[in-house]
């Protein structure tokens, strides 16, 4: 199972990567790719939307399910990448390389928060059939 030291993690398996201009950069985890097989589908959220913390803000889809995207922390949605929604299948190919969305966080103290790469390696290896 892969996961970054530089990365923080959600329990809902998205990655963030805090950027040097104080925004966050949100993608899904290897481990949630792999679970998800296949990704067909991918419905982003829209640049200037709101998100509290751990709200669903988008869906995956993949052959075989679709799940939740979950705002990592509070705040606005800043940017998408639309090139992730228009070629889903990047996502499976480069999980950590293919970030969906960026917010400017409204509490920084909410990234600090969420997980280490050890504690989400827990998480992600008591899961060993999915999400």
């Amino acid at each position: 199972m892969t996961a970054s030291a530089e990365l923080r993690y959600t329990p809902a398996h998205h990655w963030v990567k805090k950027e040097a201009d104080g925004t966050v950069t949100v993608g899904i985890t290897f481990h949630a790719q792999e679970a998800l097989g296949d990704i067909v589908f991918v419905q982003i959220p829209e640049p200037g939307r709101r998100f509290k913390q751990a709200e669903a803000c988008g869906v995956i889809e993949s052959v075989k399910t679709a799940a939740d995207l979950y705002a990592p922390v509070s705040g606005e949605v800043i940017a998408v990448n639309a090139q992730a929604a228009d070629k889903p299948e990047q996502i499976n190919t480069d999980p950590y390389g293919t970030w969906l969305f960026r917010l400017r966080p409204e509490q920084p103290s909410e990234i600090d928060a969420l997980l280490d790469a050890a504690a989400y390696r827990k998480i992600a290896d008591s899961e060993p059939g999915g999400l």
